[in-house]
């Protein structure tokens, strides 16, 4: 492992919509789950962690809920099915090729996002990117609850989790302070200003208007 991290933000940065919002149409077309049920609970949660209006543990654990009742390995044939249907053709050349670029110069590429583990594993396995730090789902019995477990990633969370991964690899925190971070969501502020390096992607407006006025590097993607 070098010493020069990569970090990287998934939705709407790397890939070209929510990962959760996607799963749960995803889920609504294979009839997993109700249409006419949950379709405006899904709209209306995806507004509000746009405009940064829901807490992080409503956010996460309205997603893990899907979840619940099946084993991560029953999960799994529809999760290969979302990868490669739904989230492999949006995530563009231009993402791909920023990520290889890190690649290249032999950073330490991490993927850190506030979906769960579950349906982001195949992402980053797809992307080449060996570490992910995601929200982790509660596993009883073999089963998914449809709760989380541990420190949520996102917001003030996912500067917790970075400072834990970094401790049980025996690494410094301050790591984290010479990385390289690309994200597009005001929900990222924290660990942005975290970093060294902040490089907000395709971002929303209140992290545009906060770029602009601390000078941050902004960068647009070939979508």
């Amino acid at each position: 492992m070098t010493e020069k991290l990569a970090l990287f933000d998934l939705d709407h940065t790397l890939l070209s919509g929510d990962s959760d919002v996607l799963w749960c149409e995803f889920l609504m077309q294979q009839g997993v789950l109700d249409r006419a049920e949950f379709e405006p609970r899904n709209a209306d949660m995806a507004r509000r962690y746009a405009d940064a209006s829901v807490s992080a543990q409503d956010f996460c654990d309205f997603y893990v809920g899907t979840l619940a009742g099946r084993s991560p390995a029953q999960w799994q044939p529809l999760c290969e099915q979302f990868l490669h249907e739904v989230v492999a053709p949006l995530i563009p050349a231009s993402a791909r090729a920023l990520v290889d670029e890190h690649r290249q110069q032999g950073h330490t590429l991490v993927l850190t996002t506030a979906t769960n583990r579950v349906i982001t594993a195949m992402t980053a396995a797809f992307l080449g990117i060996d570490n992910l730090i995601a929200t982790e789902v509660e596993v009883e019995a073999g089963v998914c609850t449809g709760r989380t477990s541990g420190t949520l990633n996102m917001r003030e969370g996912k500067v917790a989790r970075l400072h834990d991964w970094l401790a049980v690899r025996g690494l410094p925190s301050t790591l984290l302070a010479e990385a390289t971070l690309y994200s597009d969501s005001s929900n990222d502020l924290p660990l942005l200003g975290a970093v060294g390096e902040p490089v907000v992607v395709d971002p929303d407006a209140r992290l545009l208007a906060h770029a602009r006025s601390v000078g941050w590097c902004v960068v647009n993607l070939v979508r």
